[in-house]
């Protein structure tokens, strides 16, 4: 009987107005951003030069009613998100080219509205005959990881040019850092473009295996090489002096891998000869990271 009651009883309360709420959550209405504008201005255009001033700078500013931020892919390989719809990009490819600068405004539950503009961009860089002669040979060079060398993997903070926080002894690192091929060819144009063969797999440092798609720590992954890259040169962007840096950096497209990814995708180039190169770049969690490569 004692059970009967305790049954009656919390079925009572059960009942019970209150006694049992279920929650509900709103989220808001899904609407996608209304009347998105585009509008790109060249640095240095007017009517006697009117793809701009050689430096590649475009700012590009999208604005619409309610987006929350903006997804801008400027054609060449990058894409950036801005919050604001404002961003100034640096174009590298030398010469005249045309791009298709495409930016998505994303709305309340990610409802997307999206406008293309095309963009043509004067670069008036051209790299030099002594990078492209010791890159290519003159035609296409072959390089391998520097595994004899000491420092040829290292790292160490934003602002400086040396591997001061870790260098690696020879031949200390995991095997698919040492057997990647990367090819650098030269082109008709006097443009550079380089391809690799990673034999199935590359080294990740494990802040930047998200970037390519994976997840884990230090390690090789099956990372996709992207095939065959013109890479964009220019001046360097750092604070490294003649002193210890050739003062020339390139961006590689897409994920910017070479033989081992840090997430960065711009690399400078410290010192080169016929035989070896040392880069230096940038990776995703904001360290400077070394690489020294040997012709194979």
């Amino acid at each position: 009987m004692t059970k009967i009651f305790t049954l009656l009883l919390a079925a009572t309360v059960f009942l019970l107005p209150g006694g049992c709420k279920k929650e509900s959550h709103s989220f808001g209405t899904i609407k996608a951003p209304a009347n998105l504008t585009l509008n790109v201005a060249v640095s240095g255009s007017n009517t006697a030069n009117p793809n701009g001033d050689g430096s590649g700078n475009v700012t590009i500013t999208a604005s619409s009613e309610g987006a929350l931020s903006y997804k801008i892919d400027f054609g060449d390989g990058r894409s950036a998100m801005v919050p604001e719809g404002m961003v100034t990009h640096r174009f590298a490819t030398p010469g005249t080219n045309t791009y298709t600068v495409t930016v998505n405004a994303i709305g309340t539950g990610g409802a997307i509205s999206t406008i293309s503009r095309q963009v043509t961009v004067f670069v008036n860089f051209q790299i030099p005959t002594a990078i492209i002669d010791a890159l290519t040979g003159g035609t296409s060079k072959v390089w391998v990881t520097d595994n004899g060398a000491s420092g040829h993997f290292g790292v160490g903070p934003a602002n400086e040019f040396s591997p001061i926080w870790y260098s690696a002894a020879p031949n200390t690192r995991e095997a698919c850092a040492y057997d990647d091929e990367i090819t650098f060819t030269k082109n008709p144009n006097n443009t550079i473009s380089m391809s690799i063969d990673n034999r199935g797999s590359s080294f990740s440092i494990g802040a930047a295996t998200t970037f390519y798609g994976f997840s884990g720590g230090d390690g090789c992954y099956a990372i996709n090489t992207g095939g065959t890259r013109l890479l964009a040169f220019a001046d360097a962007t750092s604070a490294s002096t003649p002193a210890v840096s050739t003062r020339i950096q390139f961006t590689v497209p897409g994920n910017g891998i070479i033989n081992f990814g840090t997430g960065g995708t711009t690399y400078e180039i410290l010192a080169i000869t016929s035989n070896t190169l040392h880069l230096r770049n940038i990776g995703v969690d904001g360290n400077s990271w070394y690489q020294k490569l040997k012709v194979r």
